[in-house]
This record gives C-alpha cells, structure tokens and sequence, in this order.
C-alpha cells in the first residue's frame, strides 16, 4: 500500500485527523456544560454503548446526539511543501434534548449563552462556530411510565476540517517525473 504519490496506490491522510465519534462527543459535552453550568454527570450523548444511566425524575439533565455532519461537495486543495492540505467545511448537526423540573430554564440559558460572543470564542478554540439553532419545542416524553418535561434545540456549528496527503510536488528534485512514454 502506498501512503504517498511516489507510487501507485490508495492514500490515505498523514498527520493529524479531525475529532469525531468520542472526541467530539466530549467537546460538545463540556460546550453544553460550560453554557448551562449543569454537572458532567448530567450532560451525555445519546446512541451510545453501553447506554447512560438515565437521572431519575425530579433531576434535570440534558442528552444530545450528533445527527448529522454534512461537508462541503467539493473540497479545496492546497499544495504545501509537506503534501496536500485538502480544506472542507462540515456542519455539525447537533440535537439537544433538555429534562426534568428545569428543563426549559436550562433550554433557554443554553440558547442565550449561544449568542455570547465570549462563548463563542471558546467553542473556536475547539475548532469550532455556532451556525444558528432553531427554537425550543416543549417535547414531553413517556419515561419509565411517567411524563418528563422535555425540550429540544437544535444546533448547527461550522468547522474547518483539514487533511493532508504526501502528495510530492513536481518541483521537489529529489523526485522523477515519470512520463506515459
């Protein structure tokens, strides 16, 4: 297998890769923690395995899932001395669900916190802007036979991602170029 444009074969991104899955997962976490001061046992994402414990009544948490993270339909291509960079935009879709007696106190401290200019800085440390979020529903759930408040909100955030690629150039010298001839 080749993993640089020497040779034929498949590449495959050298370096440092994008947070997704797990990694991502912590940093929206400790994103909706730091907006709605809720304690990090109370803030998990959804869909995962094993499943979190769910808080009993009365305790107000929240849960979120990543529905989607669609990018960008052509990606940009920059040649660096070291390789390839290919820069592309993806829009994390972000489902949250607020429960329990504050569930909607802390939906709308979140949605405010969003707007805070200083929040937002630090969601740019992560790599990461808010794009725009929708508005609060009043979602009531059947939990364990009794109604939970709950309420919804959600979010969109931009990322640039890049990946680079030991793609040579055809100035290095140290490299043939190799003709069809």
């Amino acid at each position: 297998m080749s993993n640089d444009s020497t040779a034929a074969g498949y590449l495959t991104p050298i370096g440092d890769v994008p947070a997704y899955d797990q990694e991502l997962e912590r940093e929206i976490s400790r994103w909706i923690r730091g907006l709605t001061g809720l304690n990090k046992n109370l803030v998990y994402p959804r869909w995962t395995d094993p499943q979190t414990q769910i808080p009993k009544n009365g305790i107000t948490w929240c849960a979120f899932g990543i529905t989607t993270i669609p990018d960008d339909e052509n990606p940009a291509y920059v040649q660096t001395d070291a390789g390839a960079e290919q820069w592309s935009h993806e829009t994390v879709e972000i489902l949250t669900c607020f429960y329990g007696p504050q569930g909607m106190a802390t939906a709308k401290q979140f949605r405010a916190g969003i707007f805070v200019s200083q929040n937002n800085d630090e969601l740019n440390r992560a790599g990461m802007s808010f794009m725009r979020c929708g508005r609060v529903l009043n979602l009531p759930e059947l939990i364990n036979n009794q109604w939970v408040r709950r309420y919804d909100l959600s979010v969109q955030l931009r990322r640039k991602v890049i990946r680079t690629y030991d793609i040579k150039t055809v100035i290095e010298t140290d490299n043939p170029i190799t003709t069809g001839d």
